[in-house]
């Protein structure tokens, strides 16, 4: 019977009607360049006022433990909102909440740059972690769904992870140079004219993107999750003046936990629609990925802070001769990231995390060795080119791993919690190995001189480290066998 559309017929039509288009309407290399570029920002901003804080304190008359939310605001939020930032990249598509991010992000910037008082300055900086908690997110959601090949998945992992690890060693370069040359302001001033400019090539680059599915959000376990998440960093935070076992530090993450408890609950029992589909945890790559992140939030750490730190405090360094001390191992750090990210559709995420593992053991091992009589070739620079080769092979092949083999509609979400745990393992690293280092280097001040003293305490922090990149190690053995991700 003719005159109409045959069964067979409608249905093709219906597949073809609802069928989603690609994930990216511009080129290939300019999502890439999209998503590295908010990396940068996002990394960058965690670091590039630390160098400018005495500036900010003078001329806004901060109080010691006010100047310190200066940054701590910034990582509060960034790190608490992350999995919010994902679901919503998930749910109202990348292309809108990366846009989003990044206004909030350069608003809040010029509210930053222009700040007269230290509350408002501080305000600025809250605002900044909530558009990097929508951005970074959304980035790993549009390099998962936009490069569905392995060997290009691979490569734009290689090259994210890149740009974070540029923005990281950028950040106390750039930091001194504006900070010197014009103002604090401009540290963060300059993220407006740039924020504009992502913001185009956002609308432009993603504009064939789309939801995944429309359904409203999950505002119970947005809540509890967002809450329990700031409030554990929070007391993480306080530790580092007030000590493990005091109330500043405790409380808070009690009741941080006790709210992931209520979130894990609501979203397996009572949720509709859950915020964090547990179900995404039978995925070995994300539940290993995800634990193996956590451990590498303390490697990251002892690397990058407290060799700092070394520097300085131990061999007499200044800043800016400490930032172009660790400039070999960041150079190491990005040939490498690149050149891993080329192995892992051969070799899968296995072997590199494995190996990386051993370059922690031997690399913090040996760093563990140094004194204040050390030179920066042999005390230094050797030992963190071993660290830095360990950080190249495995954080993008952890991300890759705590990302693969996920649903389209999910990837924002899982990359918000990739980024998270992440965060949130440096966070409890720092109050961890600055409460050993503290400790360590007090209990041999009477005995040694101030250098020795903290190259000591140091040391601990050193072999701690170590300490995690065996774990590294051994856990890797968990991660699938036969990957190409």
């Amino acid at each position: 019977m003719s005159g109409g559309p045959g069964k067979d017929e409608v249905m093709t039509s219906t597949s073809t009607a609802t069928r989603r288009p690609r994930p990216q309407a511009g080129p290939a290399w300019m999502v890439l360049a999209l998503a590295c570029a908010c990396q940068f920002m996002v990394i960058l901003d965690s670091s590039i006022v630390n160098v400018a804080l005495p500036s900010i304190r003078e001329d806004l008359g901060f109080t010691s433990t006010g100047l310190a939310w200066v940054v701590n605001g910034y990582l509060l939020t960034f790190a608490g909102f992350m999995l919010l930032g994902g679901r919503a990249a998930d749910l109202f598509g990348p292309r809108r909440i990366l846009a989003a991010g990044l206004l909030v992000f350069a608003a809040a910037s010029l509210a930053g740059g222009l700040a007269t008082t230290s509350q408002i300055l501080v305000a600025a900086r809250f605002a900044q972690g909530v558009g990097a908690a929508m951005m970074a997110p959304a980035t790993l959601a549009v390099i998962n769904t936009g490069f569905t090949e392995p060997n290009a998945r691979a490569k734009a992992f290689g090259a994210w992870s890149a740009a974070g690890g540029v923005g990281g060693m950028a950040g106390a370069l750039a930091g001194g140079a504006i900070t010197t040359g014009l103002s604090w302001r401009w540290v963060f001033l300059i993220n407006v004219p740039i924020g504009a400019v992502l913001i185009a090539v956002a609308m432009i680059a993603l504009a064939g993107t789309r939801p995944a599915r429309r359904e409203p959000l999950d505002l119970v376990g947005a809540v509890t999750a967002t809450a329990g998440l700031a409030a554990m960093i929070y007391g993480v935070m306080r530790s580092a003046d007030h000590g493990w076992s005091s109330v500043p530090a405790v409380g808070p993450v009690v009741a941080g936990l006790l709210l992931l408890g209520v979130f894990a609950a609501v979203q397996a029992r009572f949720a509709a629609r859950p915020m964090m589909p547990l179900r995404l945890f039978r995925i070995r790559g994300v539940a290993v990925g995800n634990g193996m992140l956590l451990l590498f939030g303390g490697i990251t750490v002892a690397m990058w802070y407290f060799t700092s730190l070394f520097l300085q405090g131990v061999l007499g360094f200044n800043a800016l001769q400490a930032g172009l001390g660790q400039t070999p191992a960041a150079v190491m750090f990005l040939v490498v990231a690149r050149w891993a990210a080329a192995l892992l559709p051969r070799t899968g995420v296995r072997l590199l995390v494995l190996a990386g593992g051993g370059c922690f053991l031997t690399g913090f091992g040996w760093l563990a060795q140094a004194g204040a009589d050390s030179g920066y070739v042999t005390g230094v620079l050797g030992p963190t080119l071993f660290v830095a080769l360990g950080i190249g092979l495995t954080f993008p092949t952890l991300m890759a791993a705590a990302t693969a083999d996920v649903p389209e509609g999910e990837a924002g979400i899982v990359g918000g919690l990739a980024n998270t745990t992440s965060q949130v393992g440096g966070s409890i690293g720092l109050a961890v190995l600055a409460t050993a280092a503290g400790a360590e280097t007090a209990s041999q001040a009477a005995a040694s001189s101030p250098a020795a003293a903290l190259a000591t305490g140091y040391d601990l922090v050193f072999l701690m480290a170590a300490g995690l990149g065996l774990a590294i190690a051994a856990v890797s053995v968990l991660l699938p066998r036969h990957r190409r991700t």
